[in-house]
């Protein structure tokens, strides 16, 4: 639906040339939800811009429902990019006009005929949840309502793509989640193909099927997002998933630890789907006769997979201890010993 082949944008600046992507390719499949994280500056803003060709690449090409974009000439290019949606981080709506006629503004550019334009905005003012503000006025609206009457604009000429740059990142979290589930249905009961660009880990993690970890104008990172909170490989990821997955020994514990004489082992447990469900702890005291003291545990929901991780301490003989943690291997658990001074 979506492709990226060796893209590169360089913008000419008062210190020189910035190279704000560099040689990205990227494939995103129709109908599915698809994210871009990374800090501020990595090219990722630019990235989703290039896909309406808000920005036009320096090079490669950028191909959208079979359609290169790049190539594609001026008087047919209106025509595919009314083909693509697109939702902004400070709304961008028109102060001066109604909510209603937000929301008509791009019918009304291709002049599509006024009954038509009633019955559409109607259905999409319905469908967010705002048919009691349509003669409301932008000012008048709180942050999570302007954005639903942004998404509402965006979706106005039935598009098959639907761009969100920061999208959430001016909303509180309530509101935040809100807007997610929004675009999630919208993805779901339309089956539009949605491309979210983030700095936010939580995100990525509510709603997107795939993501893509941006770093210095690159793709340095990309998996499924179970995969990429499982076992996320580059530092960058790392620190991502560590702002939604906390899987670190507080200092106050470590220190208790390093106290001790040293007989017991330190273990990070990881635990995914089924294996959530799993009573190892009290199998693990029957079985060895070992003591098992929690240190530290966490699960959350990522894809309507449970995933985890619980640090403890087994404490026993050495021979009991090292059985202990054999069998915790031998469920197909993923476990490491944590050393004291990490």
């Amino acid at each position: 639906m979506i492709e990226f082949k060796n893209v590169s944008k360089t913008f000419q600046t008062d210190g020189g040339k910035l190279k704000a992507l560099d040689n990205v390719s990227l494939e995103i499949n129709k109908g599915e939800v698809y994210g871009v994280i990374g800090f501020s500056g990595a090219g990722k803003s630019t990235l989703i811009r290039c896909v309406n060709l808000l920005e036009r690449p320096t090079e490669g090409e950028v191909i959208v429902n079979g359609e290169v974009l790049t190539s594609v000439k001026s008087t047919k290019l209106l025509e595919a990019k009314r083909n693509i949606g697109m939702i902004f981080q400070h709304f961008n709506l028109l102060h001066s006009k109604t909510v209603f006629e937000n929301v008509a503004t791009p019918l009304k550019l291709v002049n599509t005929p006024k009954s038509k334009v009633t019955e559409r905005v109607t259905e999409l003012l319905t469908f967010v949840g705002l048919t009691d503000k349509a003669h409301s006025y932008p000012e008048q609206l709180s942050g999570g309502q302007k954005q639903r009457i942004g998404i509402a604009r965006a979706l106005a000429s039935n598009p098959a793509v639907l761009l969100c740059d920061e999208a959430t990142s001016a909303l509180d979290p309530e509101t935040t989640s809100s807007i997610l589930q929004l675009l999630k249905k919208i993805n779901e009961e339309y089956s539009i193909t949605i491309l979210i660009i983030t700095h936010e880990m939580g995100v990525i993690r509510e709603i997107c099927d795939r993501v893509a970890v941006m770093e210095a104008g690159q793709v340095i990172e990309e998996g499924t997002v179970l995969d990429i909170f499982s076992k996320p490989q580059h530092q960058t990821t790392q620190k991502f998933v560590r702002s939604v997955v906390q899987d670190q020994i507080p200092d106050s514990v470590l220190k208790t630890l390093d106290q001790k004489d040293g007989t017991s082992g330190i273990y990070k447990i990881e635990f995914i789907g089924e294996s959530s469900g799993q009573p190892l702890l009290s199998s693990l005291v029957r079985q060895f006769d070992v003591d098992v003291n929690v240190l530290y545990g966490s699960i959350i929901e990522i894809q309507a997979t449970p995933f985890g991780h619980l640090i403890v301490e087994i404490q026993g003989d050495v021979p009991s201890v090292q059985n202990a943690f054999t069998y915790i291997k031998s469920l197909g658990l993923t476990v490491t010993e944590v050393k004291r001074g990490d």
